[in-house]
């Protein structure tokens, strides 16, 4: 994606983090010529080589299998708090924006076995358990409801490329004060995150 010098995040650490709580992700290959797109949850994790990778899993009836080959490059897309900015809160006259995080990650298909897959499912759900009253194991699914996996296509994406922008009112350092006051009296949770993100930033 384009990034400005400027609003690029190349701090890695950071950039995981954020994927890691931002984890419903959209995942972008080619089918029949055309871009195709699923909103998947994508969690970040390490390889038994060492490597950063992606894993998830998409239905067998998703058509975005009929192009889903081995070592395929595709494009992941991770969203984060956006906000309007009115030009109205600057000192100076200037147009007004949007502050965003968004980070983008490209890499290589491989399909995993089941096993693979089952222990991935066991380890998503437990990760969003855990805040949960009463937590959910699939260890406590019936096998008839557990027959529902053999419906899915798990992989993981050996991550080759990760792109992160992070823009928020870098170029406008003077005006800050003003912007996270305005954002903070907006109360939305977008502008609400995006004022935290400013303030951390400092």
């Amino acid at each position: 994606m384009y990034i400005p010098a400027h609003y690029k995040n190349e701090n890695l650490d950071e950039v995981k983090e954020f994927v890691k709580e931002n984890s419903f992700g959209i995942l972008v290959n080619q089918v029949k010529g055309r871009p195709w797109a699923s909103h998947i949850p994508l969690e970040l994790d390490v390889d038994k080589d060492g490597q950063d990778v992606l894993v998830g899993h998409i239905s067998k009836a998703n058509m975005q299998l009929e192009d889903f080959k081995e070592d395929q490059e595709v494009l992941c897309i991770f969203n984060g708090p956006h906000s309007y900015v009115s030009s109205s809160w600057y000192k100076e006259e200037e147009v007004p924006t949007w502050n965003y995080i968004a980070v983008h990650m490209y890499g290589k298909l491989v399909l995993m076995e089941d096993a693979d897959v089952l222990a991935s499912l066991h380890k998503l759900v437990d990760k969003y358990e855990q805040d949960s009253a009463n937590p959910l194991s699939l260890d406590n699914l019936s096998p008839s409801v557990m027959q529902q996996t053999r419906g899915i296509i798990g992989f993981k994406i050996v991550i080759s490329e990760i792109q992160a922008a992070y823009k928020l009112s870098q170029g406008r350092k003077d005006d800050h004060p003003n912007i996270i006051q305005e954002l903070k009296i907006k109360g939305c949770p977008g502008s609400s995150a995006i004022a935290y993100h400013m303030n951390k930033k400092k």
